[in-house]
């Protein structure tokens, strides 16, 4: 019997080493239950959650180039086990601790003949899953060129997709809503009506990341977190079989990624909830993302900011360009000797103007655009040195605007627009960087718009991933931060380098005036775009209707989908640590009370809760301030409005509170009257309710700040119904 156990003990020993054929992962709590198995030589995966199937057998695999791929003749050669539980605290965000709990199955896949190890690592965490392929140092595999990944999605259910098309160079899509059997025809009609193609994905029907489905009372969020020294990754659709397949984005020549032992792919990310709110709650992305890679963070801070931009949209005439010479050259033409155009908006004078306006209502900085030698003719493609990032226009003295800043407590934002030209920013970086220094600027708006150069790169190949990283890497030896526009949408790296404040990669609310944006695209982009990081969306424009500026030259007639109130709400639903005052100086000093809000509301956050939330309907998220104790609230809808009820129970038992509604007005909507709002004020605490009505297109903002017995004398308690 002895020599039976022996047997027994060996036998499974060897299964296990040796060609097991299924393996199995359970969450911490037990939720999600993840099986990986070999049939017929192919690596395979699934994933249920509470029981229901959320991916059925999905391929697991990577093609090569010029040699047999890890993609048949696998079996399963070892694994290893563990659970990891840590709290981490992020510089800025959302919440001041993190967990990262959970349980780990690495699996070294063999491959019989070739000799090849392919490795999976996969964990499992309480909201959802992240994966990944490793690629160990191997005497038979010593350098590659990937050919494509095979990692599937099957999702055996034609679930309601948000999503937009797939394009190496641009995400500025709106949102197509639709199932996925319909997606082909509805791209067309919603996100392509809106904008077409830059650089369209090859292949049947391609769609990008990160990508919510909902159907079966599930909401999936699919993503990949850590996108370092990898081409982004996109998903070809069957919209036959409900799945979807990993599509690397090549370069201009094809190649889809240059890879060296020993190293990785991204995380291919899955959450899931029945609960939409947990979706936008979860941290799985940055926890798969590496613990912060900067020693001293004390010079990263959030930051409110006005900007010399809109008014270079709204159509009067506005200009980033000093003069109108296509010849002229940046460090070659003495800028002096041109002719101005008299447009130009990056002027001494004006940049003053907006400086004393920040100053005077305690906004942190101001961004200038179009200061710097290059914006006569900005079309990178055609030009090998298109800026100069040490050389202001004549009429942008540096040192006087810095002084007159600092004089006033306010910083300057550096703009760094490349048109596309990495390859002359790579070259330029480090002496911009140092002239920010040398002036006084600690942070910078980075912009690629327009074709890249090297011109064999689109905006999310390999190396361009690369670029953007280095970017921030160097930008943190100087202790700059970081606002990277027209980049390859984040996936967490925030974490690892938390100078990367913000990033657009989305189509934005400059937006409303060249075509708009759908009402409810507020509603989606926190259940897309801002699962890997937060999103320069540039809110707070109360004067959306262009009409307004024809008395001053203006010829746009576009109107924003949006009321006042929801440009409010915005600074809560649209997180960002570094968070724009977009609109006019004039246009806050139209609506001086509802200015209030954006003066007080804060940036950084010691906890988030997520009320209530539909994609494509409503959000509404209250954030706890650091350090003070105070909330805030803020809700965006779409255009069939919403009625909220908020339960105050969040905030801190037996505390009194002095909190203030800004809520849209009766009859208030985005396109009739998009400018109604009411204010409310007065007492409440933890056992308080309100009923706030938001109209179409519209939304609420609430600040509430702890009240002692001195600070409440006079005022009465908060009306349940604010505004119907």
């Amino acid at each position: 019997m002895k020599c039976f156990f022996r047997f027994l003990l060996v036998w499974t020993l060897l299964a296990y080493c040796f060609g097991s054929n299924a393996e199995e992962l359970k969450s911490p709590n037990g939720q999600f239950v993840l099986n990986t198995f070999c049939e017929e030589g192919i690596p395979y995966y699934t994933l249920s959650y509470k029981g229901k199937t959320v991916l059925e057998k999905s391929r697991l695999g990577v093609d090569l180039k010029y040699e047999r791929g890890m993609k048949e003749g696998m079996s399963i050669l070892t694994t290893e086990r563990k659970s990891f539980d840590e709290t981490w605290h992020p510089v800025w965000g959302e919440q001041a601790n993190v967990r990262n709990h959970y349980n780990e199955l690495f699996v070294r896949f063999n491959q019989e003949g070739s000799g090849r190890w392919l490795d999976v690592r996969f964990r499992l965490f309480n909201d959802g899953l992240g994966f990944r392929y490793e690629f160990p140092e191997q005497e038979t595999l010593r350098k590659f060129i990937m050919n494509n990944e095979l990692t599937q999605f099957n999702l055996g259910y034609d679930y309601t997709a948000f999503c937009i098309p797939g394009d190496y160079d641009t995400e500025e899509f709106t949102y197509t809503t639709s199932p996925i059997s319909q997606l082909r025809e509805q791209l067309k009609k919603q996100s392509l009506a809106h904008k077409g193609y830059e650089a369209q994905s090859k292949g049947d029907l391609v769609i990008q990341t990160p990508l919510l489905l909902k159907g079966k009372g599930l909401y999936i969020s699919i993503h990949e977190a850590a996108l370092v020294d990898y081409a982004c990754m996109e998903l070809d659709v069957d919209d036959k079989n409900m799945v979807f397949t990993s599509n690397l984005v090549p370069d201009k020549n094809g190649e889809k990624g240059y890879l060296l032992p020993s190293c990785t792919s991204p995380w291919r990310t899955v959450i899931v909830s029945d609960d939409a709110r947990d979706i936008l709650a979860s941290k799985l992305i940055y926890n798969l993302n590496e613990p912060c890679k900067i020693e001293d963070t004390s010079w990263i801070h959030p930051t409110k900011f006005v900007g010399v931009w809109w008014e270079m949209f709204i159509g009067t005439g506005g200009a980033w360009n000093y003069s109108d010479n296509p010849f002229a050259k940046p460090g070659i033409t003495d800028y002096t000797k041109l002719q101005p155009n008299g447009r130009h908006c990056a002027n001494a004078a004006n940049v003053k103007k907006y400086i004393d306006f920040a100053a005077k209502h305690g906004i942190d900085a101001v961004l200038v655009e179009g200061w710097n030698e290059g914006w006569e003719d900005w079309s990178a493609y055609y030009r090998n040195r298109q800026f100069l990032f040490d050389k202001a226009y004549p009429d942008f003295d540096v040192d006087e605007l810095h002084k007159y800043a600092a004089s006033k407590g306010v910083k300057l934002i550096m703009h760094h627009e490349t048109a596309g030209n990495a390859a002359d920013y790579d070259v330029q970086m480090d002496k911009a960087y140092q002239f920010m220094v040398d002036n006084g600027y600690d942070a910078v708006k980075s912009g690629y718009v327009g074709g890249i150069i090297p011109r064999s790169e689109y905006h999310t190949t390999q190396w361009m991933v690369n670029h953007y990283i280095h970017a921030v890497k160097r930008a943190a030896d100087y202790h700059i931060m970081v606002d990277s526009h027209e980049a390859v949408r984040p996936t967490g790296l925030c974490r690892t380098y938390p100078n990367w404040v913000a990033q657009e990669s989305a189509r934005g609310q400059e937006y409303e005036s060249m075509g708009g944006n759908t009402v409810e695209h507020t509603t989606i982009l926190p259940f897309t775009r801002l699962m890997g990081g937060p999103m320069d969306f540039t809110p707070g424009i109360f004067q959306l209707d262009l009409s307004y500026y024809k008395d001053k030259g203006g010829y746009k007639t576009e109107k924003g989908s949006s009321t006042l109130c929801r440009q409010l709400a915005l600074y809560l639903t649209m997180y960002s640590p570094m968070a724009m005052v977009s609109d006019l100086p004039e246009n806050y000093e139209r609506f001086p009370d509802a200015f209030q809000f954006i003066k007080d509301v804060k940036l950084d956050w010691e906890d988030s809760k997520y009320l209530e939330a539909e994609p494509g309907d409503y959000i509404t998220v209250a954030r706890k301030a650091k350090k003070t104790g105070d909330w805030f609230v803020g809700s965006t809808v779409d255009e069939n409005g919403h009625d909220s009820h908020l339960k105050l129970n969040f905030l801190e038992p037996g505390q009194q509170y002095i909190a203030t509604v800004y809520a849209d007005a009766k009859g208030t909507d985005y396109d009739k009257n998009p400018q109604g709002y009411v204010i409310k004020k007065g007492i409440v605490t933890s056992k308080s309710i309100l009923d706030i009505h938001s109209g179409r297109g519209g939304g609420f903002a609430i600040s509430i700040f702890k009240a002692s017995k001195n600070d409440v004398k006079g005022l009465k308690s908060l009306p349940r119904k604010i505004n119907q």
